[in-house]
């Protein structure tokens, strides 16, 4: 069972601050690298397995972490490994095919679990989806933005 979230910072919350600045100026032509380390602060969830690998009160930027999800999503339908990090910490939490399963691992933290694929796969292309639905109603110039539209799944 995987269990895989973001939800907005709590109202006067700086990272809360990181959506309203994303509003100002034409949202089509947000650079990737503001969209990937400056703009829409969440706080995510992923629990895999009963084991959280991310806690629900670590903040991270939601463009960086779906296009992160996105690649790894690609390379492990592909049956390649894959890993995906975070800009504000060292910890990268690893994926690696062992037959049709996927074995979750963090450099960081003494836990291991086993996933299927394509549970893994279909997890990340729902919060990619939702990532994106939500981005593109808060702020509906970002549809036209070509980072953003590198994170709807294929």
């Amino acid at each position: 069972m995987i269990h895989l979230s973001f939800s907005l910072p709590e109202p006067g919350s700086p990272w809360r601050r990181t959506w309203e600045g994303a509003k100002q100026g034409d949202p089509a032509g947000l650079a990737e690298i503001d969209l990937r380390y400056k703009y829409f602060g969440v706080n995510v969830e992923m629990i895999v397995g009963g084991v959280e690998a991310i806690s629900k009160r670590r903040f991270v930027t939601l463009v960086d972490l779906a296009l992160s999800l996105s690649h790894a999503e690609r390379r492990i339908s592909s049956g390649e490994d894959a890993a995906f990090g975070f800009t504000e910490s060292e910890e990268v939490i690893h994926l690696r095919h062992d037959g049709d399963l996927i074995v979750v691992t963090s450099s960081k933290r003494a836990w291991r679990v086993s996933v299927e694929r394509e549970e893994l796969a279909s997890s990340f292309s729902r919060f990619l989806r939702e990532a994106y639905s939500h981005l593109t109603s808060e702020i509906p110039g970002l549809v036209t933005n070509p980072v953003i539209r590198q994170m709807l799944p294929e």
